[in-house]
């Protein structure tokens, strides 16, 4: 079983983070809501229920993955949160009945699995859920390599008078370990996945690559673009 580093003292303060300022919520859900249609949805890390509650109210119906109790005990205290049902596991492997129109990842939780053999296995775990026609979507960041000089290892992300953010990069082994200092010292395994990475993970799961936007707004990626957000589609 992955370890679960999202426990009560994480959970209690994650709804503080800036990814829940209500702009970026709104224009994720819309662009989530848009390729879901009238089919089911299943986010993998459905957390404190950041973008499943919202979606929900929008009267799309979403299941979720996720390893923390802690933080499924947060979305459960939501409005409608105790309707969204929820499967206690590694998304990477764990089964959920039925099949879904739209699978998401968003906010970097691809790198939650620190293997590629992990990340290519839940590409084909989603390709399971997926009916025919039906869509992935993954959110995450551009490794910030080009900001970190020769023989560094270690990029300041955040420095603020509330929060400091530095990530810890392993080039060789695309690992990256993110600490952040808020009252508390925390770090957090990831391991950072290229775009092009991600479509090959696709394609060895029957995925077709459809879009790749720099942010949900469907601006345009380009070799500058600190994110992306890119949609695969289950053809076969």
């Amino acid at each position: 079983m992955t370890e679960d580093y999202f426990g009560e003292e994480v959970a209690a303060r994650y709804d503080d983070g800036p990814m829940f300022g209500a702009e970026v919520v709104s224009q994720t859900v819309d662009v989530l809501a848009e390729l879901a249609g009238d089919g089911a949805v299943l986010e993998l890390g459905i957390g404190t229920g950041r973008i499943a509650v919202p979606l929900a109210g929008r009267g799309v119906r979403v299941h979720g993955i996720d390893l923390s109790h802690a933080m499924v005990a947060r979305l459960r205290g939501k409005p409608g949160g105790a309707k969204i049902g929820v499967t206690i596991g590694d998304f990477a492997t764990a089964r959920v009945e039925g099949t879904f129109r739209l699978a998401y990842l968003v906010f970097n939780t691809i790198m939650n699995l620190t293997t590629q053999e992990a990340q290519v296995a839940c590409f084909e775990n989603v390709a399971r859920h997926l009916e025919r026609g039906g869509f992935f979507v993954v959110e995450v960041m551009v490794p910030d390599l080009r900001r970190l000089p020769p023989g560094e290892r270690y990029v300041p992300f955040d420095v603020s008078e509330v929060h400091v953010g530095i990530d810890e990069y392993d080039v060789a082994n695309q690992g990256l370990i993110s600490h952040h200092y808020a009252n508390r010292f925390a770090s957090v395994p990831f391991r950072y996945v290229w775009p092009a990475e991600l479509d090959l993970m696709a394609r060895i799961a029957g995925l077709t690559p459809c879009e790749r936007w720099a942010d949900w707004d469907r601006s345009p990626f380009t070799s500058e673009s600190r994110k992306h957000i890119s949609v695969w589609e289950r053809t076969g």
